[in-house]
């Protein structure tokens, strides 16, 4: 009875605290394990999915300890303050930029969003699945555009003063040549009613990653609550084509 009374009135910090012990003694018998996604080019992912596991261990099956927890019904903000990386800094800029060119609020969020793919999930094809995580929650326009400015950023548009970026050169080499699907979705989105909410994307892309240029998430708050179509139970935990994508960015080493 006393340990009860003692649960009941401690602070919400001492009950977190309490938790995150629980959670990681638990680690020490449960194998968090990295999906062959992941592991591919490390090692053969033709070869065994994982090690054999030692005596007494079990795989994880659930949120991992080391991460930062997440509230019961995550929304696109936790997200960004408790899975996405440091790159958020780049999708800020990019809003920065189009809420300062006075563009509207679709462009600025589809600027926010456009590289969540990179900051919290998969880099390759990155503008295909981000577009793809946010479809059920904004308008089509923003997912669209997420999505064609994977093959827009390849090419130039002098009429809003893109250029091919230096930055691609340095990476990927002066002899790079786009693969055929991406020269086809170009066309396809070059000729698309939406095609300069997409090229738009790609002029505040390249030049948003100024050193010493912090922008807050809290200026884009409400421009996320107008259009941004949060579910009630929690990103992850409602029934969309793409809930399954959040809860795999949740809890990235879950066994199964």
């Amino acid at each position: 009875m006393a340990n009860d009374a003692a649960t009941a009135t401690a602070s919400s910090s001492e009950r977190a605290d309490a938790l995150e012990h629980e959670m990681m003694q638990g680690l020490e018998t449960r194998v968090p394990l990295r999906s062959v996604l992941f592991t591919s080019g490390d090692r053969d992912p033709t070869g065994p999915i994982q090690d054999p596991l030692p005596p007494g261990k079990h795989v994880l099956q659930g949120a991992d300890p080391r991460l930062k927890p997440m509230p019961a019904k995550p929304t696109l903000v936790d997200f960004f303050e408790r899975r996405f990386g440091n790159a958020n800094n780049h999708l800020l800029q990019s809003a920065a930029l189009a809420k300062k060119a006075g563009h509207n609020e679709k462009v600025i969020l589809a600027c926010l969003l456009h590289d969540i793919g990179v900051t919290g999930f998969i880099r390759s094809d990155h503008g295909y699945w981000g577009a793809q995580l946010i479809a059920p929650y904004v308008d089509e326009e923003v997912s669209w555009a997420i999505r064609a400015h994977q093959s827009l950023r390849f090419f130039p548009d002098e009429s809003v003063g893109y250029k091919y970026p230096e930055m691609y050169v340095r990476l990927f080499g002066e002899d790079f040549e786009p693969e055929a699907y991406i020269k086809r979705d170009y066309e396809k989105a070059r000729a698309h009613k939406w095609y300069m909410t997409a090229r738009l994307i790609c002029v505040n892309d390249i030049y948003a990653f100024e050193p010493g240029v912090n922008p807050s998430l809290d200026d884009f708050v409400d421009i996320i609550g107008r259009n941004f179509r949060q579910p009630a139970e929690g990103l992850g935990w409602d029934d969309t084509p793409s809930s399954h994508m959040w809860r795999t960015i949740m809890m990235p080493t879950r066994a199964l």
